[in-house]
C-alpha cells in the first residue's frame, strides 16, 4: 500500500509543489464559482450547461477535528468538501472522547477506520503530529502552535489573483464569455513585510516565500516570547531561507521598500491572561499609514491580516481601506482547502505533474 501522505506546514513542500496547489485551488474556484450563481439560462429558455470541479471526495468523509474555535477554516473545510462531493463532519473538543478518555493514537485509528482525511485543528504541534503518526489517512494540518500552511496558501493565491497591482505590464484576472479559464498570473518578487508576534502563520511564511524568491522583513518586539521557536528556525536554516529574511524590533525598519505588509493577532487563544503585557510590549506595532510612510514602504503597498483582527493591530483606515487584500484572502481559506482536500484527501497526490495537468488544462 501507498505511503500515507501527511501535510504539516509548506515547509514539507518544495516550490513545485506549493505552485502545483495554487494552481489547482485556481482552477476550482473558477470551475466552481459558476456552481454557486444564480442558475443562467440562455435566450432559447436552456439553462447553461456547467462542469463539475474535480468529484475526488464523491461519497468520501473528512473529519474536522478541531480543539480551538474557528470560523474561516471551518467553513471554507466544509463548503469546500460539498464542492468535491465529500462530506465534512465537524468534531470539536466537546463531541468526541479525545482527551477526555481516549488517545490520540486511538482516536486516529478509529476516525480513519470511518473516515477518507482528518483535518485538525489543535494546540501544540505534538498532538497532530501524533494523529498523523497512527493514522490510516492522510491528516491535514488546519493550525498548530507552530505552523498554519493553509493561510499562507490562501495568502499566496491572494496575492497571485492580484499580481497586477504590484506590475503595470499586466492586466486583471478575468474569465472569458466562454468561461475559460485563464491561467494564475505569475507574481513579481515581492519585498513582504510581517509586524507582530512569531506566531503560526509567521513560521509558514518564514519557510515559503524566501523559497518562491520573496524578501521577507520581520519585526518583533525583543523579548524571547516574541522569537522563532528553535523549532521553526532550524527548518528555515535547513531550507536556507535565512538567506532571504530580515529580522529586526523596530516595525519602521520592517516595512522598508514593503510591496505587502502582514501582521497577524498579537493574542492568541490561550495567550489572554498575559494581555496587558502583551499590549505593553507591542506598542508602536499597530500598522497604519503614517507607520508604512515614515518606514518608507512602496507608495502602493499592500495589507493583508489573517482574521480575527482587533483594532490595535491595525487602524480602520489600513483594514477597510483601499490597500486591504483581508477579505478576497479570507474567501480563499476556501479554494485552498479545496485544492489541498482534492489532492491530499481525494488523490493522496501532492504535486505529480500528470495527475495536476489533466485538471488544470481540461477547460
Amino acid at each position: 500500500m501507498a505511503t500515507v501522505p501527511h501535510l504539516m506546514t509548506l515547509a514539507d513542500l518544495s516550490p513545485r509543489q506549493i505552485t502545483r496547489i495554487l494552481t489547482q485551488a485556481h482552477h476550482l474556484k473558477h470551475r466552481s464559482l459558476p456552481w454557486l450563481a444564480p442558475q443562467q439560462y440562455k435566450p432559447s429558455g436552456k439553462r447553461v450547461k456547467l462542469r463539475l470541479p474535480s468529484q475526488s471526495l464523491f461519497n468520501k468523509s473528512i473529519a474536522l477535528l478541531f480543539s480551538k474555535r474557528s470560523t474561516r477554516t471551518r467553513v471554507a473545510a466544509e463548503t469546500a468538501a460539498l464542492l468535491l462531493g465529500g462530506r465534512a463532519l465537524f468534531l470539536g473538543k466537546e463531541d468526541i472522547q479525545l482527551g477526555v478518555n481516549e488517545s490520540a493514537r486511538d482516536t486516529a485509528a478509529v476516525i480513519g477506520g470511518m473516515c477518507q482525511g482528518i483535518f485538525a485543528r489543535v494546540g501544540e504541534h505534538a498532538e497532530i503530529e501524533e494523529l498523523a503518526k497512527y493514522s490510516p489517512v492522510p491528516v491535514l494540518n488546519a493550525l498548530s502552535s507552530l505552523w498554519h500552511p493553509t493561510q499562507i496558501l490562501a495568502d499566496l493565491l491572494t496575492l497571485h489573483e492580484h499580481a497586477h497591482l504590484f506590475d503595470p505590464t499586466l492586466q486583471p484576472l478575468r474569465v472569458d464569455e466562454r468561461s475559460r479559464i485563464a491561467p494564475l498570473p505569475n507574481l513579481r518578487p515581492l519585498t513582504i513585510a510581517y509586524v507582530g508576534d512569531s506566531a503560526n502563520v509567521l513560521h509558514d511564511m518564514l519557510v515559503t516565500y524566501p523559497r518562491l524568491g520573496h524578501s521577507l522583513r520581520v519585526a518583533t518586539p525583543p523579548q524571547s516570547a516574541y522569537q522563532a521557536p528553535e523549532a521553526v528556525w532550524n527548518r528555515v536554516v535547513e531550507l536556507q531561507c535565512d538567506k532571504g529574511i530580515w529580522w529586526g524590533t523596530d516595525p519602521r525598519e520592517a516595512v522598508k521598500g514593503a510591496d505587502v505588509v502582514v501582521t497577524d493577532t498579537w493574542i492568541s487563544m490561550g495567550q489572554e491572561a498575559e494581555k496587558e503585557q502583551r499590549l505593553k510590549d507591542f506598542q508602536g506595532y499597530q500598522v497604519t499609514e503614517a507607520l508604512c510612510r515614515e518606514g518608507g514602504a512602496n507608495p502602493d503597498w499592500k495589507f493583508l491580516h489573517c482574521l480575527p483582527r482587533k483594532a490595535h493591530e491595525v487602524d480602520d483606515d489600513v483594514f477597510y481601506g483601499g490597500r486591504s487584500l483581508v477579505f478576497p484572502e479570507a474567501e480563499n481559506r476556501k479554494w485552498t482547502i479545496m485544492a489541498a482536500f482534492d489532492l491530499l484527501f481525494g488523490k493522496w497526490n501532492l504535486g505529480e505533474d500528470q495527475a495536476l495537468s489533466v485538471e488544470v488544462n481540461e477547460s
